[in-house]
């Protein structure tokens, strides 16, 4: 039996305690807020605080997950050759508890803390938009969704619901 591969990553939305959520600037996606791919052994809370410092410099500490998302979609890396498989990703709050913001060569180009009511003005990708909504409408259970894109301008949404 051959076993699926999945890609599994977690993002953080962390909160600065006065309204603003922070943002970062990779060089392929626009402004999105931080997160990625975890590493193998390393567990999803790790993850996402190791991937908030990377890319950001923030410090931060996992409040509470608020999504768990599907993007059922195989499509093309940003090569255009390499298949991107399926995406199991879960997203947490976050607050911000130290650092101080720095950009990254690898991994942003501009990072800063955007009032919350703001940050769909600046984030450019359906898929980044949704997950931030989810954070938006959270009442307390954690919201599944699938989804698929064929490229990084689309998102279509097959399932939403709150588990």
């Amino acid at each position: 039996m051959a076993f699926p591969t999945h890609i599994v990553s977690a993002g953080g939305i962390v909160e600065d305690g006065d309204g603003n959520i922070l943002l970062v600037k990779a060089h392929d996606d626009g402004w999105v807020y931080p997160g990625g791919i975890i590493e193998v052994g390393e567990n999803l809370i790790d993850g996402v605080i190791r991937e908030i410092k990377e890319e950001s410099g923030i410090d931060a500490e996992v409040s509470h997950l608020i999504s768990v998302i599907s993007n059922t979609a195989i499509h093309k890396w940003y090569d255009g050759v390499t298949d991107v498989p399926t995406k199991v990703m879960f997203d947490f709050v976050c607050r911000a508890v130290g650092g101080e913001l720095a950009t990254s060569t690898e991994e942003s180009s501009e990072c800063r803390w955007v009032s919350k009511g703001d940050v769909l003005n600046l984030i450019t990708l359906p898929a980044i938009g949704l997950r931030y909504e989810a954070y938006l409408n959270f009442k307390g259970s954690v919201n599944y969704t699938e989804y698929v894109t064929a490229t990084t301008s689309e998102c279509n949404v097959k399932l939403q619901k709150h588990i």
